[in-house]
């Protein structure tokens, strides 16, 4: 290998690693700001970034997201179709859903 491959290699292999230092760092305050959040925020902010929407009382036994009555998180809902219980479905797809709601119950 002669040197000028060696060196193109090289400066290759300092930029990539600059750059993924770089976009790691970026994420990183995204990732602080998310560890700070109770379960319910978290919830609510990916469901708005994802653009979703709660559909109460079509969730499956123990399948549900974050906070009913009598529980503080997700999957600790032991009633399926419960109507105070929420699953995250992207936005217009809950009332398609046969006993969706967009309130609860």
């Amino acid at each position: 290998m002669n040197s000028t491959t060696l060196l193109k290699s090289s400066l290759a292999c300092a930029l990539t690693l600059g750059m993924a230092s770089l976009a790691s760092t970026a994420f990183a305050g995204q990732r602080d700001a998310m560890m700070k959040m109770t379960p319910p925020q978290k919830t609510d902010a990916m469901m708005a970034k994802n653009h979703y929407t709660p559909c109460y009382g079509i969730n499956a036994a123990y399948k549900n997201d974050c906070v009913s009555p009598g529980h503080s998180c997700a999957g600790q809902d032991s009633k399926a179709n419960d109507p105070s219980a929420f699953v995250a479905v992207p936005a217009g797809l809950c009332t398609k859903i046969a006993g969706g709601s967009l309130k609860a119950a």
